[in-house]
């Protein structure tokens, strides 16, 4: 099963298994999605279930917000999250402060926001830019960035049932990647809880912390340095942004005393620097060298192929990091 797939099906169990929820969005019915992530819904549930929407964020967006507020279960689709732009008042302003501004009478809205994010594939610089640390930064959201399809599928569906408003951070270059998985993860019940994360990897020598595509390049790191230089990594797949799992972080340095964070977004005020702090605040005492962060380059992404890789954190990179913070030689 592919990544695209585990959304679809996650959107399809939760679809048939309560009316309140809906699928909203552009070119998400009879389409099938820009991306074909909604393939097959429409067919299934109708028109009812499954809305096509005029290019306009900010409206179906607050459609959305409303309808959460009223008591339905929306999914708002985004092309991809660099148009969300255009709605990030209906998602900062409105439903994330919902709660907080009427002192806790309007105590739910249920809403999940999903779509691409991230690099993709010579998009250039206007329609490749990570929002984890964005919308990671806001309190009333709760922010989500899966891997692989236990992820993408348990995930989406505990977003979905989720109470508060999600934003689920998807990956272009992952929709297409199959992955093995445990037949369990197709029951319509199972789901994942959020908040928590998972060591993929386990290991005594070094902390990688990462989230969506990166988790694949962490553990290709984490073989290379196995294999060359005897280095046992343990890898650990955020899985959620906000609320962030420190403890499973502190408590890995806490066993390998060394830790380095890998994502594609950019290095200041990233996802990164928060596990800095959280090294600072928690886990300074076990630490026997600085935390490294493996980022994305800290300019616009580049429209050239050969530079948008160069710009995205590659294996060997979050192997150099490694062997920095080791202090051994590459």
């Amino acid at each position: 099963m592919t990544v695209r797939e585990a959304i679809n099906s996650a959107m399809e169990d939760e679809i048939r298994r309560d009316p309140k929820v809906f699928l909203i969005g552009e070119e998400v019915a009879q389409f099938d999605g820009s991306y074909k992530v909604s393939k097959g819904l429409w067919k299934k549930f109708g028109s009812g279930r499954i809305w096509d929407t005029p290019i306009c964020e900010a409206g179906f967006s607050g459609i959305g917000v409303g309808a959460a507020m009223y008591g339905l279960r929306p999914i708002v689709e985004f092309m991809t999250w660099n148009f969300a732009m255009q709605a990030i008042d209906q998602l900062i302003n409105s439903c994330a402060k919902a709660c907080y501004m009427t002192a806790g009478d309007l105590n739910h809205c249920p809403i999940v926001f999903r779509g691409l994010n991230g690099p993709t594939a010579g998009a250039g610089a206007q329609h490749s830019q990570c929002f984890a640390a964005w919308y990671g930064s806001v309190p009333g959201l709760k922010v989500v960035s899966p891997w692989n399809c236990e992820d993408a599928r348990g995930l989406l569906k505990s977003c979905i049932r989720d109470n508060n408003p999600v934003v689920f951070l998807e990956s272009e270059l992952m929709y297409s990647v199959p992955f093995e998985f445990d037949k369990s993860i197709m029951d319509p019940e199972f789901t994942l809880p959020i908040g928590k994360a998972k060591i993929e990897r386990p290991g005594k020598d070094v902390t990688i912390v990462s989230y969506s595509k990166m988790v694949g390049v962490s553990l290709e790191a984490a073989k290379l340095l196995a294999d060359q230089h005897k280095i046992d990594a343990e890898v650990i797949n955020l899985r959620t942004i906000r609320p962030m799992d420190r403890k499973s972080i502190v408590d890995s340095v806490k066993k390998t005393n060394h830790i380095v964070s890998v994502e594609d977004g950019w290095p200041q005020s990233g996802i990164g620097s928060e596990i800095s702090a959280l090294m600072m605040e928690e886990a300074f005492d076990y630490l026997d060298s600085p935390h490294e962060r493996i980022t994305g380059a800290d300019v616009p992404m580049p429209y050239s192929l050969p530079l948008e890789k160069a710009a995205i954190p590659q294996p060997h990179n979050v192997v150099n990091g490694v062997l920095k913070v080791l202090n051994k030689k590459k």
